[in-house]
């Protein structure tokens, strides 16, 4: 069978996994890793973790370490179309045949390890093993790994922080997982960083968050680059200007939209200066900040009414949404929202409801995706108008009625949202 022909054979060995659900620990993956040969040993990463900011930051660092000559991998999470995106090679998703020899090496290689059915990989575990080895066998010099979850215990975690750590920031999430302060959701993401590493690149922090990741570098004898103090990122005449030390790089023109992508360039800019341990070349620096596109984060998809797409999913990245979309849309706005069961719908929805002028709520396929009607009640709670159509499709057109052809329809709460009706937006169809 060729290689596209096991594309389909792929995927539903990924579709398979489901039902395995979300374990934590490392010693199955580095088991499974070794019966591949190890091949996250093959090229030195940078480790992405944070509570947003991660697929962004991730995508930019990739992308300057690819325009400076470095054939760079990127691994990413979640997807929202196609489970390619989570595997790319120098911005690209991997082509269907070598992502399909990649997993289902991965599912013989799980087939060796013996074991129980408690002990069976999981879907992440599975989709990570693959990105590491298909990066080998693509002779990747660099890579540029995202957390999927926290940190210490995450599937990705197995490269010891790889040449560089990058924290982004710090909100409280995943409570039940992470712990309920921002010190401890901070201790389990910094959990990636050897004891003693210098090459920690941390990104804009406020005061609490800035507090908690100090005294964790402090106790752990970690030290690097902070956003603020260490680099910085200004706009300029020309665009944006990002200050690292000993070099400044100017008219940066980013092709991302939103105020909080500059801090997100500046980091994934620093952590690539880290990681080569080399000046960068501007010109290199400004061709990878125009190219880089990132669907699902304040994606503006042209029409009347225009709609907007983002894929803030906790209560910070909620605020930094409603912070950017002055800058995309026209009102009315109306938005249409799906949380999964483990976020803050109140904190959330406090956060929209004074931008928007009514919401629609409806529930993405995702298993965890939260019933409507909750969602409903608390944009209700916080004065946002609310109507209720579960099925997201409908909910599009509920919500283009509301706005009119002059609004602006907000597509919101969740990723897997975006997955459902970002495909049919694009092309039209929806």
């Amino acid at each position: 069978m060729t290689g596209r022909g096991r594309y389909p054979e792929a995927l539903a060995y990924i579709l398979g996994l489901d039902l395995l659900g979300m374990r934590f620990g490392l010693e199955r993956m580095r088991r499974l890793l070794a019966a591949l040969g190890d091949p996250h040993r093959a090229y030195p990463c940078v480790q992405v973790v944070g509570t947003n900011g991660k697929t962004s930051t991730a995508r930019m660092c990739a992308a300057v370490l690819a325009a400076h000559g470095d054939r760079t991998g990127t691994y990413l999470s979640p997807h929202v179309v196609d489970w390619r995106e989570r595997i790319e090679v120098d911005g690209a998703a991997l082509a269907p045949e070598r992502f399909a020899d990649a997993v289902l090496s991965v599912r013989d290689a799980a087939a060796t390890l013996g074991g129980g059915p408690d002990d069976a990989v999981t879907q992440f575990e599975v989709l990570t093993a693959a990105a590491y080895l298909a990066f080998a066998r693509e002779g990747c010099a660099a890579a540029a790994i995202e957390a999927g979850l926290g940190g210490r215990w995450d599937a990705t975690n197995v490269v010891d922080g790889g040449r560089v750590t990058v924290l982004t920031n710090v909100a409280v999430e995943h409570t039940h997982l992470l712990g309920d302060t921002v010190a401890a959701i901070a201790g389990e993401k910094l959990a990636v960083a050897p004891d003693g590493s210098h090459r920690l690149v941390v990104g804009r922090l406020d005061d609490a968050a800035r507090d908690a990741v100090e005294g964790v570098a402090a106790a752990r004898g970690l030290s690097g680059w902070w956003l603020g103090r260490d680099f910085d990122a200004r706009e300029g005449p020309a665009g944006l200007d990002v200050t690292l030390p000993g070099e400044r790089i100017d008219g940066l023109r980013l092709a991302v939209r939103g105020g909080f992508q500059r801090d997100n360039a500046a980091t994934a800019v620093a952590a690539a200066r880290r990681f080569r341990d080399a000046p960068l070349d501007p010109g290199a620096v400004r061709d990878a900040a125009a190219a880089v596109r990132v669907p699902g984060r304040l994606e503006v998809i042209p029409g009347a009414p225009r709609t907007v797409l983002d894929g803030a999913h906790n209560p910070a990245g909620m605020e930094a949404l409603v912070r950017a979309l002055p800058d995309v849309a026209t009102a009315p706005v109306v938005a249409v929202v799906s949380l999964l069961d483990d976020k803050d719908a109140g904190a959330m929805l406090a956060a929209l409801a004074p931008a928007v002028d009514a919401v629609v709520t409806t529930r993405s396929r995702h298993a965890r995706a939260r019933d409507a009607h909750d969602v409903a009640a608390a944009a209700r709670a916080h004065g946002a108008p609310a109507a209720v159509e579960p099925d997201p499709r409908r909910a599009i057109a509920v919500a283009r009625t509301a706005a009119g052809e002059g609004g602006t329809v907000l597509v919101c709460g969740s990723l897997y949202l975006l997955a459902d009706v970002r495909d049919g937006l694009v092309a039209g169809t929806l």
